[in-house]
């Protein structure tokens, strides 16, 4: 019997545009270039796909709609059995030296300022029909594995537990269970301000993160 062909790998990025406090976010510039930056490049392996790079709003319960329909385009027409769909968010960590992979996300709206819509939850589950805010959702994908290539490649990384409670930790947390409903994986990684680590190291490592989450599927 034949060895069975490896899955082609889907991939979808987003980022956020800005916030206050953060008048120009690195995931914006990130992800509006990152499909011309590989491709020109060739730095996707092969088998994947680049399928979408999108910026959301820094918004929380005020976009969901937005977002599930972002979430819901990146497996149209995909046969989810063939292939493996990822997504990998995107978000500023102002006070970060480091690239930071997130291990999980909490079913907690904590906001300590107001998103760009003038929410400011406090302890509010994220989606209620989940219970309270102590439930928590981890992603399934190999994150040890992705964080010793991405060592290995020379990035200063690192993972945590603790992704804020903030738009990032909202938006993570609608991802991965979406992802479990549907059958997929979900990443949020944090990137310094392009005033710590440069915008050419930020797309070198983004691409790198894009070959690592693939060659750990």
């Amino acid at each position: 019997m034949g060895s069975q062909e490896p899955k082609a790998v889907t991939i979808n990025v987003t980022g956020f545009k800005k916030f206050q406090g953060i008048a120009h976010n690195p995931t914006e510039t990130i992800v509006n270039n990152l499909k011309n930056f590989v491709e020109s490049k060739g730095l996707l392996p092969a088998g994947v796909t680049l399928r979408s790079c999108t910026v959301l709003e820094t918004v929380g319960s005020g976009a969901l709609p937005v977002l599930l329909k972002v979430l819901e385009s990146g497996i149209s027409g995909i046969d989810i059995k063939n292939e493996h769909v990822i997504w990998l968010h995107l978000g500023v960590d102002g006070g970060a030296r480091k690239f930071t992979l997130e291990q999980q996300a909490v079913n907690e709206a904590s906001f300590f300022c107001p998103d760009e819509l003038g929410w400011q939850p406090m302890r509010q589950p994220i989606v209620a029909d989940d219970g309270g805010i102590s439930r928590k959702r981890q992603t399934t994908c190999s994150i040890e594995a992705i964080l010793r290539f991405l060592k290995n490649k020379g990035y200063a990384a690192m993972t945590s537990n603790d992704a804020g409670l903030f738009i990032c930790n909202y938006v993570y947390y609608q991802s991965l269970r979406f992802a479990e409903q549907k059958g997929h994986k979900s990443l949020f990684v944090h990137v310094p301000l392009f005033s710590t680590i440069n915008e050419e190291t930020q797309m070198q490592f983004v691409a790198s993160l894009l070959e690592a989450i693939a060659s750990t599927c």
